[in-house]
């Protein structure tokens, strides 16, 4: 599993139009789920995302995680995540879970970050999807559950 987090001062997601998921300050993850992973993948990555310490403390350092400076977690399912652009010039999604694997691990994550007691929005699943945000920093990072 494997996530794109992005440090965000606002971020929404949009539907055939409409605000489905909008969040101020915290974290945004766009998640991809590939045919290997598993629940314990989902627990994992969404624990990690959750305690990665990327807020600044009192000094400016990046010390503070999600948990304690109290942001929201906006959840974008993203399978592209796993194209694989090494070959040709159309990228392979063979490493991709397919949704009937990869809907169960998406839910299952969002259902662990819930527990957190933090705001968490989603997009929706197979969706196409209009993403914005503003991203704080700019801080960025790539996290994996492998």
């Amino acid at each position: 599993m494997r996530a794109v987090i992005q440090r965000v001062s606002e971020a929404r997601v949009k539907v055939e139009g409409s605000v489905l998921g909008e969040i101020g300050p915290g974290l945004l993850a766009l998640l991809g789920i590939a045919k290997p992973d598993t629940a314990a993948d989902a627990e994992f990555l969404a624990e990690k995302i959750l305690n990665l310490r990327v807020f600044p403390d009192h000094a400016g350092k990046m010390n503070r995680s999600l948990l304690d400076a109290g942001g929201a977690l906006l959840v974008v399912s993203q399978f592209t995540l796993y194209g694989d652009c090494r070959k040709g010039r159309r990228p392979s999604f063979d490493d991709a879970a397919p949704s009937e694997q990869a809907r169960p691990l998406y839910e299952r994550f969002i259902e662990v970050a819930r527990r957190s007691g933090l705001r968490v929005e989603t997009g929706v699943f197979q969706a196409h999807m209009d993403v914005f945000l503003v991203n704080d920093g700019p801080v960025t990072l790539l996290v994996e559950s492998a």
